[in-house]
């Protein structure tokens, strides 16, 4: 069977960093807009940070169909606004005087597990809805950190399929090629 010029685009909804960057934005929503001032720039910035992961997870499984390049830009940036949104949540704690939970400490541990057995929303939400300001927050310095792994180990996949593949420009000459018989 020849060689497809065009592929097609995955379901960026079956991604477990897209589906952790969605949990990630409707749990920073609820923080901002709950335990923030109204009128705080930070609430604009987090948000705004939280929306970036997700989309650029869209957006770079759309433009997967004919740009390599163009999708590991996109994860990158995707990863690049996770980085912030997990400053601006040390930096909430820090300010505060709230304690940032210690690498395996007993909350760091019990919050890594259930972010690897969940990646739904609803299920983090119903938690959120029913804890304190600074619990969340640590909640959702794990969950960024989870989907930053997931996120490099996709840009990992991603550079060796160019690797092995090349890119758009190098498939749509080898196709040529193959339809001349050359």
């Amino acid at each position: 069977m020849p060689e497809k010029l065009i592929r097609h685009s995955g379901n960026y909804r079956k991604l477990l960093s897209y589906q952790k960057t969605e949990v990630i934005y409707e749990m920073t929503f609820y923080f901002c807009h709950t335990y923030l001032k109204l009128g705080d720039r930070t609430i604009d910035q987090m948000v705004q940070a939280a929306r970036s992961g997700k989309q650029n997870i869209v957006e770079g499984c759309a433009a997967s169909a004919t740009s390599a390049k163009t999708e590991i830009k996109l994860l990158n940036v995707a990863k690049a606004s996770l980085q912030e949104l997990l400053e601006d949540y040390i930096d909430y704690l820090r300010t505060r005087n709230h304690r940032q939970w210690e690498k395996e400490s007993q909350e760091w541990v019990a919050m890594r597990k259930l972010g690897r057995e969940h990646n739904d929303a609803a299920f983090f939400m119903e938690i959120c809805r029913t804890r304190p300001p600074e619990t969340i927050a640590n909640m959702a310095i794990i969950l960024i950190m989870q989907a930053d792994y997931l996120l490099y180990k996709q840009l990992e996949r991603l550079e060796k399929d160019f690797v092995e593949n090349g890119d758009f420009s190098e498939k749509m000459a080898r196709i040529r090629r193959e339809q001349r018989g050359v």
